[in-house]
């Protein structure tokens, strides 16, 4: 089996800001197109056009329908314990994803690839070290001379973001473009990798997680990132930004709006002859 590299300190990977994705398949598209022909590539499809395509995409991204919680609604929280004294609520979790307040409806984007972990079960299993994590980055990869297709790999991840290539008959990942991150060919603006590059909401951030004084990492500390599942121990590296409370919809309470004691006029007379010829044509 692979050995592990020491623990390194940087530690490039992705903050995904679950609050502003709106699932728009950006990522995931933009993220095949640079690979296809990239350090990873080809990323080969099956009957594309056919009844039951297949293919593969370091990228995928699942919609969830999250349902309304209220002071009855049992709160999610990520770190707690399985076990606990009294059943809390998503009003009354302090910790909880479900912030302190009614929430509507929504739909939730959540996108999925390789987390990059510090302590990945894909490495640990793999028998002929085609599966690696790289000591100066923590970047997880496949060496696809000495992958033979076993899909150990596959079955250790708990995450779902290991691909087979049945064309090819190895084992596939993200790689967080790695021959655009170090590529000073590029503009530096562009050295990231390509999910983060088209992201049109900018819910995908990219930098080194294992600097506290990063952009990335101040803002997993300012949202509250968390890794997921975290008591299987892996140690994801990527992290995942909460959505924000929402306002649930309604009619706004006659006490909230304070009245006007007059109504505004508008003296057309002051206004400059353009703006009169306005408002005399929006009157009609």
């Amino acid at each position: 089996m692979t050995d592990l590299p020491p623990p390194s300190k940087v530690k490039m990977g992705l903050v995904i800001d679950l609050d502003t994705c709106v699932g728009c398949h950006a990522c995931a598209v933009s993220c095949k197109e640079w690979n296809a022909g990239g350090f990873a590539g080809p990323l080969t499809d099956e009957q594309p056009y056919g009844k039951d395509p297949t293919g593969i995409w370091f990228n995928r991204v699942h919609s969830y329908e999250v349902a309304a919680t209220d002071f009855t609604t049992p709160a999610f929280d990520p770190h707690a314990a399985v076990s606990t004294p009294a059943i809390a609520t998503a009003c009354a979790s302090a910790n909880s994803l479900v912030q302190e307040a009614m929430q509507p409806a929504m739909t939730l984007h959540f996108p999925r690839s390789c987390l990059h972990c510090e302590e990945p079960a894909c490495v640990t299993v793999c028998p002929t070290g085609a599966s690696y994590k790289r000591a100066e980055d923590g970047i997880v990869l496949v060496d696809e001379a000495k992958c033979i297709g076993c899909q150990l790999c596959s079955w250790a991840c708990p995450y779902g973001a290991r691909e087979y290539s049945p064309v090819e008959g190895v084992m596939k990942k993200c790689t967080l473009c790695i021959d655009r991150i170090y590529n000073d060919k590029l503009d530096e603006s562009e050295r990231q990798p390509a999910c983060v590059q088209a992201c049109p909401t900018k819910a995908r951030h990219f930098g080194d997680l294992g600097d506290p004084e990063s952009k990335v990492s101040k803002l997993v500390a300012a949202r509250g990132g968390v890794d997921l599942m975290p008591t299987l121990g892996y140690k994801p590296v990527n992290q995942y930004l909460p959505p924000r409370p929402r306002r649930a919809g309604g009619a706004v309470p006659a006490a909230a709006t304070p009245a006007r004691a007059t109504e505004e006029s508008l003296d057309t007379d002051a206004l400059p002859p353009v703006l009169r010829w306005l408002d005399r044509v929006l009157s009609r």
